[in-house]
């Protein structure tokens, strides 16, 4: 099956009452991982790559300084390689821009082979966050690109997505943003945060996504929310990289049941990174601790000697850069590549099974509409 765009995905969710989880890769294996387990549980997959993950992805170890050239390379290395990966596929599978900073960032995903992109003018005035989501659908649509839109501001730290306090959506306004803008999605502020750090017992104010999706329906405007900052953060992985010598504090998540509680309220596409973040460090910190000898291996001791250095960090793109080209290429020269890449597949199978289940997604990819770009492209005429 192709490659699709994202909107015919967020209309089965609409239709059926389920979330799709958009899933963030940094690296091939990670992509091949999505994949298959989206596979086995027949669902849509949605894979995402930040805009800084493209910069990643485009060669750059120090990513936060990651040019435009830089996401160019990087975002047609991974469209390409999500292509490869699904092109025998029987499930949909949509490769995803995640937070583009800027029309510049957004045109390279889309130019690189994103079937979906977001831009995130959350931080500007209300009108200039509309001209600027405009500008992307005027050049995404007649691509057969779909679009997602942010309004209101999440607090935390993900890349150079950054603020300290969160301002909520204003229900109001949604419609009037859809209308301006042609968006097909919107990542709504509704109290999930970026970051491993959300807070205990978090609790959503539904009643944002309720009044904004009820706004819409007397419209008469199609329209998905978006819930950005939506990682879990599993305790039990928290607890075992301390336990393997790691250093993760004050580190909790959105409860799943707050989660699974919004979703027939309008929420179709769910956001998460750190769980997967963190499960794929817990499983390298454990390969190391039960493999000792490997601690010192030409092909992959200098990512132990990270790991220790950094017993916080439990973002892969801080510790896994020994084995730049395999995260890149996918190619994996010797066994102890191999052990790493499958601890990265573990790990994200791990999670993304887990949330596929949890948010209801699976068993629906044969009801999702196939829809190509260029059908798309025709319907958004």
């Amino acid at each position: 099956m192709p490659i699709v765009p994202l909107r015919p995905l967020l209309e089965a969710s609409n239709k059926y009452k389920f979330a799709h989880g958009g899933f963030n890769v940094n690296a091939v294996a990670q992509a091949e991982a999505v994949i298959e387990v989206h596979e086995m549980y027949r669902s849509a997959a949605i894979l995402q790559a930040a805009d800084l993950a493209n910069g990643f992805m485009g060669g750059r170890k120090d990513f936060l300084n990651a040019t435009i050239e830089d996401k160019k390379i990087g975002a047609k290395r991974i469209a390409d390689a999500v292509r490869k990966i699904g092109e025998n596929s029987k499930i949909p599978i949509v490769i995803h821009l995640d937070h583009g900073k800027d029309f510049e960032s957004v045109k390279a995903a889309i130019d690189g082979g994103f079937t979906s992109v977001m831009i995130d003018g959350s931080h500007l005035p209300y009108e200039e966050n509309v001209e600027l989501t405009r500008e992307v659908v005027k050049y995404a649509h007649p691509k057969g690109v779909s679009v997602e839109g942010e309004l209101g501001v999440l607090a935390g730290v993900e890349d150079h997505v950054f603020s300290q306090t969160s301002t909520y959506t204003n229900p109001m306004k949604v419609c009037d943003f859809f209308k301006k803008t042609g968006v097909d999605c919107l990542a709504i502020s509704y109290g999930t945060m970026h970051g491993a750090s959300k807070g205990k017992n978090v609790k959503l104010r539904k009643e944002i996504a309720i009044a904004s999706m009820e706004n819409l329906r007397h419209e008469g405007i199609f329209g998905a929310l978006v819930s950005h900052g939506s990682s879990t953060v599993p305790q039990y992985i928290v607890e075992e990289i301390n336990q393997l010598g790691g250093d993760i504090k004050d580190a909790y998540g959105i409860s799943i049941n707050e989660l699974m509680s919004v979703i027939p309220y309008g929420i179709g596409k769910i956001n998460v990174d750190t769980d997967i973040r963190m499960a794929v460090t817990r499983n390298v910190r454990e390969y190391f601790i039960e493999n000792p000898s490997k601690q010192k291996s030409n092909e992959i001791g200098d990512i132990w000697s990270i790991m220790e250095n950094n017993k916080s960090a439990f973002d892969p793109r801080v510790y896994l850069t020994p084995i730049m080209d395999t995260l890149l290429t996918g190619n994996e020269p010797n066994s102890d590549i191999s052990d790493i890449t499958n601890c990265v597949r573990r790990g994200v199978k791990e999670v993304v099974g887990t949330l596929i289940v949890n948010f209801g997604s699976f068993g629906y990819a044969p009801k999702i509409e196939k829809v190509s770009l260029e059908d798309m492209i025709k319907r958004y005429k």
